[in-house]
């Protein structure tokens, strides 16, 4: 029983640990897009309500994104549920942008930055994939050394892989 709770713990952790990850991440680039659009206007400050209600849009995004949207953009493929699911996110963004007048509730704007954000989905599609595909790599790497030293008595085990 007690291996069953510590293992719920951790994917509680590591579910976590994602979502900071998004929230993050993506309000880096909202923030980005903002601060964009401010100095366009001439506009050297932001304020720190809008940088809450930026930073809270993230984190409620991104829970809805590891409990509900399977982390559809950590996914190993583009099918049309990630897709949906990106739209999804994406249309989220751009209300909340919309009801907290982020850009003067102009519409040219707000469809700017809903392609901006889609954008962003792809990007960190792309990130994640390439970031798996090196860690297998690397794992790869330190296996095969591991099973190199076994072969050679054991003499050197996983620094092979270093």
């Amino acid at each position: 029983m007690r291996s069953e709770a510590r293992r719920r713990l951790e994917r509680v952790i590591s579910r976590e640990i994602a979502i900071e990850y998004k929230a993050c991440l993506y309000f880096a680039c909202i923030m980005f897009f903002y601060m964009v659009y401010l100095l366009w206007k001439g506009i050297d400050t932001v304020g720190v309500w809008v940088i809450w209600e930026m930073v809270l849009s993230a984190y409620a995004v991104g829970y809805l994104q590891c409990y509900l949207l399977w982390n559809f953009d950590e996914a190993e493929r583009i099918g049309k549920k990630e897709v949906c699911a990106g739209l999804l996110c994406t249309g989220l963004y751009a209300g909340v942008s919309w009801g907290f007048d982020w850009y003067g509730k102009n519409p040219a704007v707000t469809l700017l930055f809903t392609g901006y954000m889609l954008l962003c989905y792809q990007c960190v599609f792309w990130a994640n994939k390439i970031k798996r595909t090196i860690d297998t790599r690397n794992l790869n790497k330190m296996l095969d050394a591991y099973k190199k030293g076994e072969k050679d008595g054991g003499k050197r085990g996983m620094q092979g892989g270093r």
